[in-house]
């Protein structure tokens, strides 16, 4: 199995990251199960999570997805086998929230005792915190990976200039250094990524791990007309991907997935993995039958016709 390096560390993943927010949300515990052990039984190992999953659900606290990772590495012992990466800072309850060096120290063992380790391979800043000076929180992280208790440090939906201060902070005061980003970036969300986060992500070498890869599942093709979406747990999400360029970009997609012989998601994360800056974008898998078009984007290379194409059904 093909494997691409973290930023400039030593950590290698496989180039398709499991994003587990779903865990908790809309799917339980036996079938979160089920999926992960399909998922690294067939080479793959690396999974993204974050403490607030899934707190938006009604009766949900937030942990819930950590949870059941946790109980999955005591149940299945693959712990080993995977690269984890959690995130702090999303707003947990209770004045709970922020980047601050307190709260990092607390939150990252609230982490580590729900996932049922003593170490995250990728300790990801949820979202910036503005009001918290960026040297504390690198140094929070420089305490934490001193203690064995984080490897690496990334960073996801931060603008362009403020991690550029951050990792040019990072390295005047020979601390910790954001190895990866995590944005929103797809074939339909496209602009704020290229325009402002790419040159940063060619600059400092970043491994980029996208989030939405699949827009809330609009990419796929599940969802035929807006209609399709009504009543469904990303309907909402899904709505706003249904204007003409969102129509062009289906189109292409099933046109390419055709002449490919793949499936429309397999095509659009094999376009995400044809873009240079790119890791390993993260998708989520409701069942172990999802997971086969998620597997198989890795093993596909797109040829110039077919990157042409969705470029330009794409553009912005």
């Amino acid at each position: 199995m093909q494997t691409r390096a973290l930023g400039t560390s030593t950590l290698q993943v496989v180039p398709l990251m499991l994003g587990g927010n779903v865990f908790g949300w809309t799917v339980d515990a036996p079938t979160s199960f089920s999926i992960l052990d399909a998922f690294v039984d067939r080479g793959f190992n690396f999974i993204d999570t974050a403490d607030v999953y899934s707190r938006w659900l009604p009766g949900n606290q937030g942990g819930e997805s950590e949870t059941i990772l946790g109980q999955w590495f005591k149940k299945s012992g693959k712990r080993d086998k995977i690269v984890l990466a959690t995130k702090v800072g999303m707003d947990m309850g209770d004045g709970k929230q922020g980047l601050s060096k307190k709260y990092i120290l607390e939150a990252v063992e609230a982490s580590l005792k729900r996932l049922q380790t003593d170490h995250i391979e990728l300790y990801q800043s949820h979202k910036d915190d503005e009001a918290t000076p960026l040297q504390e929180t690198l140094e929070a992280y420089q305490q934490l990976i001193q203690q064995g208790k984080v490897c690496l440090i990334g960073a996801s939906n931060y603008k362009g200039d403020r991690l550029t201060q951050a990792i040019e902070l990072a390295r005047k005061h020979n601390l910790p250094v954001y190895q990866t980003l995590q944005p929103e970036y797809n074939l339909y969300d496209r602009q704020t990524y290229e325009q402002d986060l790419t040159p940063v992500a060619k600059k400092f070498n970043l491994g980029v791990i996208p989030y939405f890869s699949l827009a809330s599942g609009f990419l796929t093709g599940k969802y035929k007309t807006l209609a399709d979406t009504k009543g469904k747990n990303r309907g909402s999400r899904v709505e706003k991907y249904f204007d003409e360029r969102g129509e062009k970009i289906l189109k292409a997609l099933a046109e390419v997935a055709q002449d490919s012989h793949a499936k429309q998601a397999s095509v659009a994360l094999a376009w995400l993995l044809a873009q240079p800056t790119i890791t390993a974008p993260i998708a989520s898998a409701t069942s172990t039958d999802q997971l086969e078009s998620l597997f198989a984007a890795v093993d596909l290379k797109l040829d110039a016709t077919a990157l042409d194409k969705l470029n330009q059904a794409s553009a912005y």
